[in-house]
């Protein structure tokens, strides 16, 4: 009820006074216009239609609801408007004041429909910018998980460095060549070079290996008499180079000295002069007056490395043969709280932090406590502490070899139950059957036994599952590998045609990326302390496997029955994302505001 007064109010008053208003003012003119005597004659015939008006109200009173039904309301309506022309709407020819209302209302409702249009566009205005930041926050979908990366080509990689040495070129007055060995004396940190130069010049050239001489040009010369300290050699028409440090050699031995350093050892950003004791940098520029195209293109390879390397905020893509690079604002301090994983354009998923394949949700620093404990010896001597005992004596390690509890260690001839461990002497005649549980002797025995067993149980647990979960992993993908097989038969069996059967592929990359969660999960589990988040987390975790593995199922039926469960294994796909992102999210922000507490300390 309270809609409908806000809407009869918005709808019908305010139109019907702006069309009264509007028609006192056109009759107003047309009286100005007419001629004086047919002015009383039009007053007089409106009064009559007045009267007959007040006459028909009183007598159609009592029968309203009749009138409703009656078609002559549209007619008068269509009249009405013609009349409203002539600037007439008062004389309209109305059987009572609901009608004159109702179609007032009727015939003005457009037109207050784009007043209140124009009237929300207005209020979306007076709202500022925050309406705007709520479309802005609708349009972001990146999810609580995801980071913001930029994958980088190689030609990317050198146009960037190209752009700040010319930069910084421009700012410090040098030229190209010398900038490009002070930025990556500075690993390419402009602002600190910048503020170093403008303290110390002298002091920041000398450190980067260029001197303070920036006169001459590269160019090999013909000296008379000369004899390269290298090779000794001493000919008329003996080519030879010298940077501005002034140590010259032949050109034969420079180039050997570049190719060796660049093939061989890997180097090109701090390349030093030949000369002794000489810590001037070889330049762009006079390496390329002395190399073959071949070498400078591996000179340019290793110095786009070097930026990817130097930058804090690139790392190569780990991939085999892979050549691009992530641009990733996370910084270092904040991998404890965020797993930054990206993808590289050849569609390979890593973790920015620690540049292992994508471990989301379990942070970095828990993903190497868990690889180190599964891998190391760690586990062999939890097995040994909990299969075997130590004599309480001479802690040599027994395991039982017999039914017998009585134990006789055969280094320091101890006797004690492998129950209890306590002294055999104190069981009285209970020679094979120990029932003294709480004997203070072998209280710590046990308890440092139980313990071990316990956490062996525990990490049993999760290893077994977080193992399962790699090995269907595998076979998932041994499965994709032969997805497209299998997307060939059921074309030809089925009648699909190829796009009609990419849910298959579909639903072979979701299940890799959820066994590859639910792995992460189990090492994450293992860790993690137990509270009410950690109750939320397991359920999430419990689902996402109930629906990794029915999607599993149908996708290894046979062939001729996928095209059957197209819908099904469409929908379990779909729904495995699904919970894939919320388990994802949810472990993201409590992650990021410091919610989880470990059992451990990182």
């Amino acid at each position: 009820m309270r809609g409908q007064v806000i809407c009869s109010h918005l709808f019908t008053t305010p139109p019907l006074t702006r069309k009264r208003k509007a028609a006192e003012a056109a009759i107003s003119d047309n009286e100005s216009v007419t001629s004086t005597e047919a002015a009383p004659t039009k007053a007089s015939v409106d009064g009559s239609r007045r009267k007959d008006n007040a006459t028909n109200r009183k007598n159609t009173a009592s029968s309203k609801p009749a009138h409703k039904k009656d078609k002559p309301t549209s007619e008068s309506y269509s009249v009405s408007v013609k009349e409203s022309d002539l600037a007439t709407p008062a004389t309209t020819s109305m059987s009572s004041d609901d009608d004159l209302m109702s179609d007032a209302s009727s015939a003005d409702f457009l037109d207050t429909q784009e007043s209140e249009d124009d009237s929300l566009d207005d209020f979306g205005d007076d709202l500022g910018d925050g309406f705007s930041q709520d479309k802005d926050l609708i349009g972001n979908t990146r999810k609580p998980y995801e980071v913001e990366f930029q994958v980088l080509s190689p030609e990317d990689i050198e146009r960037e460095q190209n752009a700040q040495v010319v930069e910084v070129a421009a700012i410090l007055g040098l030229p190209p060549e010398s900038c490009a060995i002070l930025l990556r004396y500075g690993r390419w940190n402009r602002e600190k070079l910048i503020e170093s130069y403008m303290d110390h010049p002298e002091k920041t050239l000398e450190a980067a290996g260029l001197g303070t001489n920036f006169e001459g040009t590269a160019k090999t010369e013909v000296i008379p008499g000369f004899m390269c300290d290298i090779c000794c050699e001493d000919g008329d028409d003996l080519q030879t180079y010298a940077m501005r440090c002034g140590h010259r050699f032949c050109v034969d031995c420079y180039r050997h000295y570049l190719s060796q350093k660049i093939r061989e050892e890997g180097e090109a950003a701090r390349i030093q002069c030949p000369g002794e004791k000489c810590h001037l940098i070889v330049d762009s520029k006079s390496l390329g007056l002395l190399v073959t195209d071949a070498l400078k293109d591996r000179y340019q390879v290793l110095l786009t490395r070097t930026y990817v390397d130097d930058k804090d905020n690139l790392k190569w893509c780990p991939a085999p043969n892979c050549e691009y690079a992530i641009d990733c604002p996370v910084k270092k301090r904040d991998i404890d709280r965020i797993v930054p994983t990206v993808q590289c354009a050849c569609k390979h998923y890593f973790c920015f932090g620690c540049t292992l394949n994508d471990h989301q949700p379990a942070p970095c620093t828990l993903v190497k406590m868990w690889l180190k404990k599964c891998e190391d010896d760690s586990e062999t001597a939890n097995w040994i502490s909990a299969h075997t005992k130590e004599c309480p004596k001479c802690q040599s390690t027994i395991e039982k070899n017999g039914g017998c509890n009585h134990m006789t260690c055969r280094k320091c001839k101890h006797e004690f139950c492998w129950m209890c461990m306590g002294l055999w002497s104190e069981h009285g005649t209970s020679w094979y059957n120990c029932n003294r549980y709480e004997e203070k002797s072998g209280s710590e025995a046990r308890t440092s036994q139980a313990k071990s067993r316990q956490s062996l149980e525990r990490y049993l647990h999760y290893y077994n599952r977080y193992a399962n979960h790699e090995q269907s992993a595998k076979l998932d993908k041994d499965l994709y590998l032969k997805t497209e097989k299998k997307m060939t038969s059921l074309q030809s069996q089925s009648g699909l045609s190829w796009i009609e059967v990419q849910f298959l592929d579909t639903a072979s990359q979701a299940l890799q990326q959820c066994r590859q969660t639910l792995k992460w999960t189990y090492a994450f589990a293992y860790y993690l302390a137990r509270n009410n988040l950690t109750m939320i987390f397991e359920d999430n975790q419990k689902d996402l496997e109930m629906a990794v593995e029915n999607l599993s199922e149908m996708f290894e039926k046979p062939v001729p029955e996928l095209a059957k469960h197209k819908v099904d294994i469409l929908d379990k796909t779909a729904y495995c994302n699904k919970r894939r992102v919320i388990l994802l999210s949810d472990t993201a922000e409590n992650l990021k505001q410091g919610e989880w507490s470990f059992n451990v300390e990182w």
